[in-house]
């Protein structure tokens, strides 16, 4: 094959690529136009705003505009990294991230094995139910609720230790308990609803491979051991993939709603930061260059774990 003959080939697969596409289209003309509206929502609020990064190399003047702002370059990245201040909030993410990630990330897995052994349906529907209900509930809702709940003036939690004896726990004023508080409320509101995804992995599972290990005389534990979990790797890998995004985001709303300047120290996280500066000091261009600095951290470590997950399991996102 000479060089000549690569773009004729080339061009002659895009011509049939396009033609195959044309067909489809008038085919199921009527799937293609329900994609428009979807379609729509990504260019109108994912991708048009990626315009505004350029506010993290400019100087951004609210009355002068985008365009009209002087270019400073890696200014604010610079500021970003030297800052102290910046260096405690990204501790704090990342703490509260991984604290949520070994604390939370296994709670559903062990509940949907848990439910999946239930036999008796009307009691397995019920739990079900009762878990994944709080994921409905708004932060400012929960947070409100655990406040009742903890506070030191009238909650039933310090009510209770009062009467066992001991003293009132500031719960949300103590930097030493506050992000115990958010690692368990996140835990309370969200654990439910990610075990919807386990279970639906578990009943694709055949249980055809349980019949037979139970002949082959497998207890219950080893059947969880040597079926249950390896059905679920694949969904795990996802799930844990996709969570590492997330890293840097350490439920910023959840924060914003529970946090006062008491356990800042302690509970100031990325996206907090970006909302005190950005919108409290008017630093659009700093806070722009926090929440890129965040994005693409996130974009690495997307990469980095779907890449460990295809050298060790042999399988990831793409």
């Amino acid at each position: 094959m000479t060089k000549e003959t690569v773009p004729s080939i080339n061009k002659n697969v895009k011509k049939r690529y396009m033609r195959q596409l044309g067909i489809d289209v008038r085919k199921d003309w009527d799937l293609y136009l329900a994609l428009l509206p979807g379609i729509a929502f990504l260019l109108l609020f994912k991708y048009t705003p990626m315009y505004g990064i350029i506010i993290a190399f400019k100087d951004f003047n609210i009355f002068d505009g985008m365009a009209a702002s002087p270019w400073v370059g890696m200014k604010h990245f610079d500021k970003l990294i030297s800052s102290a201040s910046f260096l405690q909030v990204f501790q704090n993410t990342l703490l509260i991230s991984v604290y949520k990630i070994v604390f939370l990330f296994p709670l559903p897995i062990v509940i949907a094995i848990l439910l999946n052994e239930l036999k008796n349906m009307a009691f397995k529907r019920s739990v079900q139910t009762v878990v994944y209900l709080p994921h409905f509930l708004s932060w400012v809702i929960v947070s409100g609720l655990f406040i009742d709940l903890l506070s030191t003036n009238g909650g039933i939690v310090n009510k209770i230790i009062i009467a066992m004896g001991g003293e009132p726990i500031r719960f949300f004023l103590d930097s030493q308990i506050f992000r115990s508080v958010l690692i368990g409320t996140a835990g309370w509101k969200e654990t439910g609803w990610n075990t919807i995804i386990y279970l639906a992995a578990l009943a694709s599972i055949d249980p055809g491979l349980y019949e037979a290990a139970k002949i082959d005389g497998a207890n219950k534990w080893k059947q969880i051991v040597h079926i249950t979990l390896p059905g679920l790797i694949p969904i795990i890998l996802l799930m844990f993939i996709l969570r590492l995004g997330y890293v840097l985001e350490a439920g910023t709303e959840q924060i914003l709603v529970m946090y006062n300047p008491s356990v800042y120290n302690v509970a100031d996280v990325i996206g907090t930061y970006v909302y005190r500066i950005g919108l409290g000091e008017q630093d659009y261009s700093f806070s722009t260059a926090v929440g890129v600095f965040e994005s693409v951290v996130a974009f690495i470590l997307i990469l980095t774990g779907n890449g460990l997950a295809r050298k060790f399991f042999g399988r990831g996102i793409w």
